[in-house]
């Protein structure tokens, strides 16, 4: 009976698992053609959530009710940070916008003076609210939401701005996590036999290496369909852009076709010298292979972090799969990973009148913008460019 009872358990787990899961791809699916605004929501809606759970953790209820304080510090450092990293995404994706707002303008100049004070707040909250006999629980607690920062909500955001670059750079890291967990699973239960990390006793030697070979192969196939689609490849320039706005733009060099040279002791066998290959491909190897090696360590990062408290998930927040942070452990730093990438050997920085604005206003005082105006406006006019000499209405 106990048997017969326990199989049905499972069952039914199976089919709520298999449920959530379709919804959950449902739902990404349809955000993901609404626009980089509702992915970015999404993205900063499971940062706020798997802090939550992540914090939790660590809680202890009667004594954060006798405490001055109690949660309200964790939250206002939780806020402080975000304040400070979104307002640097902000700054450096609009600050032609900003940067000519009166009312905005000093936000934007004394931005990271403004997130330095409103964290330095917090840190002189902590200290005042410190009490004899919970000291040790205090400072546990304080070191504890430090890290989850660092490693929840300062990852997170980096995931956000690897939408504002295009959702390649975040639908592509997300789907190779999810492939390696996948063939991981695949491949363990076909043939693995050597326990691969104690931690987590379920992982296998065979099925890392074999998740490994997969994810580099069905995420070359998949680069190859995703380059396809303008709306992926193509950063950000208006929120109100979706799937269906037929978004263009100048492609990265990445995603165009390149000519490379064939090995030359490959010649022979092809009978080539010569082929054409889009360089993405290449990274995409690179990425896949950081998502099989190094990304999972995330997950064996969250699987120690539950046997230290003792529990299955981190929550319950999605029926049959567990808490927020159960799904995202590798996600983020793989994310991180990406930005990294992206930045250090795919991004171009051309110069643009965006950037020329932003030196003008950000580096000279009103005297010597006024003088550069005037300056543009006395060329302009000795060009023929225009018809008067604006120049003289400035009294410069």
């Amino acid at each position: 009976y106990l048997k017969q009872n326990e199989r049905e358990k499972k069952r039914q787990n199976f089919i709520v698992r298999t449920i959530w899961t379709v919804v959950m791809i449902g739902g990404f699916a349809a955000l993901l053609a609404a626009g980089h605004i509702w992915m970015i929501a999404l993205v900063a809606a499971l940062q706020i959530l798997t802090y939550k759970e992540v914090i939790a953790l660590a809680h202890d209820k009667s004594r954060q009710r006798k405490l001055p304080y109690g949660k309200v510090l964790t939250w206002y450092l939780l806020a402080s940070t975000i304040y400070l990293l979104y307002g640097e995404s902000v700054i450096y994706y609009f600050r032609e916008v900003l940067l000519v707002d009166a009312f905005l303008l000093p936000f934007a100049t004394h931005h990271r003076f403004i997130s330095y004070m409103l964290y330095i707040m917090g840190f002189v909250m902590f200290v005042s609210s410190l009490e004899k006999g919970h000291y040790q629980y205090q400072f546990t607690q304080f070191a504890f939401t430090h890290m989850t920062l660092l490693l929840v909500v300062v990852q997170a955001h980096f995931v956000m701005n690897n939408i504002m670059s295009g959702m390649f750079w975040f639908f592509l890291p997300a789907s190779l996590v999810i492939i390696n967990d996948i063939f991981a699973y695949l491949c363990g239960i076909t043939f693995g036999r050597t326990p691969l990390i104690k931690i987590s006793p379920k992982k296998t030697v065979e099925g890392f290496i074999g998740a490994w070979i997969s994810t580099v192969i069905f995420g070359m196939l998949l680069s190859y369909f995703l380059i396809k689609w303008q709306y992926l490849i193509c950063p950000i320039s208006d929120f109100s852009e979706n799937a269906f706005s037929n978004l263009t733009c100048d492609p990265n060099p990445v995603f165009l076709k390149q000519t490379f040279n064939v090995p030359r002791f490959l010649v022979p066998l092809v009978n080539r010298v010569t082929y054409e290959i889009e360089p993405i491909h290449y990274h995409v190897v690179i990425m896949a292979t950081f998502a099989s090696l190094m990304a999972p360590f995330g997950g064996f990062f969250a699987s120690g972090l539950k046997r230290t408290f003792n529990i299955k998930d981190f929550g319950d927040t999605i029926p049959g799969h567990g808490g927020i942070t159960d799904r995202m452990d590798c996600q983020y730093i793989m994310g991180f990973f990406a930005y990294m990438y992206y930045t250090s050997f795919i991004a171009v920085h051309p110069i643009t009148i965006e950037c020329v604005l932003n030196i003008a206003i950000s580096s000279l005082n009103k005297e010597e913008q006024l003088q550069l105006v005037s300056s543009m406006h006395k060329y302009l006019y000795n060009q023929g460019y225009t018809p008067t000499d604006a120049s003289r209405c400035l009294g410069v």
